[in-house]
């Protein structure tokens, strides 16, 4: 417990350190120190996790299901901001955020990790809501940072779509408290997902099935499901990059992780009915309609944070439905997705960044000739979107070769619509990618001093993990599976 104790305090005390210092120069190597202290600890309570199984109690519970969550959370967090160090000194060079801003950012930055390192380690679900509340908080203000209307506006379209889902969640949280009284004698246990789950058979069935609904509505606001994905394209577009890279890459994996946590207890209580599988359906459901409505809707862009963005609900629909498919196959399938997908798409959005500072705007039309003018960055983009794109050998190809081959198995007819959207999304992508990096020199546009190691570092491991899963990442996913599905995958 000591090892989780500092991944938490960690944050928490950047948040109290970071806006009283001085110099901001400062300020952003304590940013990558606390980062860097966070994922020690991360590491050392995956191990004990290895050693004992489970990390746990009253309040906390850590198992091969959240740990790995917590050490990729961690690990995208340091390379992150190791970024925006140099990145958001620049920015404030250039006159778009003050220095009072920078102090906020870097306060914010650790308020947000540590509402997600709570969020993935707490066993209560009422401090799981309270979490993911206090995430949007945090993040509400980053989107905000640069004060234009465009960012004034996303910011508040993003705090009340996202206030009104997480109000729907905690409706959801007092229903699940209501049935559990009439299960477990001890009120203040009625919200422990532990006891919850160890009971979950008992748990009233009608009122499970009502619960979840309005839990995967509200949590599945913050993970970008259609039809309330509204405020994660303008919250993209407007916020600064690094922002970016861990909303993409982490809070939409804490909002589904807590999702998958939920539906276990659902599962266990309709185990016994004559429709078990009905909260699998949903979230089938929710999830392939946002998998293919992203991709559509990636043809129509013309920003390139907006662009990614969509891809991100694509995948996250992928996700869920791979979740609500079940079965040992699909859900380790999943589980290895949330890994390649947060690892690639926050060296994307690293990438882009770089991009928007060469040309000068966030407009696909105006970003040219990357590959000319600074091969770093072109390379890096080009490299990005084809692993994001599910091209072999990297590890997305593999996550999405194990979700496709899973739904021929248990549900061949969505085959057919999992590959169209696969190929309007590809199709999309790379339609505004040639000109991007291919396409002719415009005039004025100059190099930029780009910090490219965190991109390489997340395609070599995203590549590493597309040509052989390492045998400790094997097992971990092979334990969170089968905690997920109760069976082991052969």
């Amino acid at each position: 417990m000591n090892a989780l104790l500092v991944t938490l305090v960690s944050p928490l005390a950047g948040v109290l350190i970071l806006p009283s210092l001085g110099r901001l120069s400062w300020a952003g190597w304590l940013n990558v120190l606390v980062s860097t202290i966070t994922l020690a600890a991360s590491l050392i309570l995956a191990i004990a996790v290895a050693d004992h199984g489970v990390v746990a109690n009253s309040l906390f519970r850590v198992d091969a299901f959240n740990v790995y969550l917590l050490v990729l959370t961690a690990f995208v967090g340091l390379t992150t901001s190791i970024f925006s160090r140099p990145y958001m000194r620049h920015v404030c060079d250039s006159g778009r955020v003050s220095r009072r801003g920078m102090r906020l950012y870097h306060a914010m930055f650790q308020a947000f990790m540590f509402t997600m390192f709570l969020a993935l380690s707490t066993d209560n679900l009422g401090v799981l809501w309270v979490s993911v509340e206090g995430a949007t908080l945090a993040t509400v203000l980053l989107v905000s940072l640069y004060r234009t209307p465009e960012a004034i506006e996303a910011a508040w379209k993003y705090f009340i779509l996202c206030g009104v889902g997480i109000a729907l969640a905690l409706f959801g949280t007092v229903l699940l408290y209501f049935a559990a009284q009439h299960v477990i004698s001890d009120p203040e246990a009625g919200l422990s997902w532990s006891a919850l789950y160890s009971v979950a058979p008992q748990l009233q069935p009608a009122i499970m099935s009502l619960a979840f609904v309005f839990l995967l509505v509200g949590y599945g606001t913050k993970v970008g499901l259609v039809p309330m994905h509204q405020w994660l394209p303008d919250a993209h577009s407007e916020g600064p990059t690094p922002m970016s890279a861990v909303l993409s890459g982490l809070l939409l994996n804490v909002a589904l992780y807590a999702v998958v946590r939920l539906k276990m207890l659902v599962d266990g209580s309709l185990s016994a009915t004559d429709s078990p599988h009905t909260a699998g359906y949903l979230l089938m459901g929710f999830g392939l309609v946002s998998f293919l409505v992203a991709g559509l809707f990636l043809h129509r862009q013309r920003d390139i944070k907006r662009m990614f963005s969509y891809s991100s609900i694509e995948h996250m629909g992928l996700m869920t439905f791979a979740f609500g498919l079940g079965g040992p196959l699909a859900t380790f399938g999943a589980l290895l997705h949330m890994l390649v997908h947060s690892l690639t798409k926050s060296a994307i959005f690293v990438t882009v960044g770089h991009a928007a500072h060469i040309a000068g705007t966030q407009s696909i039309d105006h970003i040219r000739g990357l590959i000319r003018t600074q091969p770093a960055v072109g390379w890096g983009l080009l490299l990005g979107v084809a692993a994001i794109a599910g091209f072999p050998p990297f590890g997305v190809f593999t996550s999405e070769f194990l979700l496709l081959t899973a739904t021929m198995q248990s549900q061949p007819w969505f085959t057919v619509a999992l590959l169209a959207g696969l190929a309007i999304a590809f199709a999309g992508l790379f339609r505004h990618l040639h000109p991007m990096v291919y396409g002719p020199v415009p005039e004025g546009q100059q190099p930029v001093s780009a910090n490219m190691l965190p991109v390489i570092v997340h395609l070599g491991l995203v590549l590493w993990l597309g040509l052989s899963i390492p045998g400790f990442l094997s097992h971990w996913l092979d334990r969170a599976t089968e905690l997920i599905t109760g069976a082991h995958l052969l």
